[in-house]
């Protein structure tokens, strides 16, 4: 069975697109990651349609737009899907920063 990248409540979570503006420490609500590479999304906004914001640590780290759609698309190298993190607890972006420059 396909995971539900966005459950009911996630969704309910997730402040609309621009709700934290300004906030330079949004909460984190919802990581999705590729099971087979290193790129991970941590979504802070979401339009309620198909459109979230939030950190993108992919190449580089950056903040930024990106879709369920392409979520839902998007394989890895080893034809993975991507998923949904069921352990992440939200939390604010800096102490995400933090977890992944301990990473790398």
């Amino acid at each position: 069975p396909i995971m539900t990248l966005l459950t009911k409540k996630i969704r309910e979570d997730l402040p609309k697109l621009y709700a934290n503006e300004g906030n330079d420490d949004a909460k984190v609500i919802v990581k999705f990651f590729t099971p087979d590479s290193s790129w991970t999304w941590y979504a802070t906004e979401f339009d309620g349609a198909d459109t979230f914001f939030g950190l993108v640590d992919g190449f580089e780290q950056e903040l930024g737009y990106f879709s369920l759609k392409e979520l839902e698309d998007t394989r890895g190298p080893l034809g993975l899907l991507i998923e949904r993190d069921m352990h992440f607890k939200p939390q604010p972006l800096s102490v995400v920063r933090e977890g992944i420059a301990v990473l790398n």
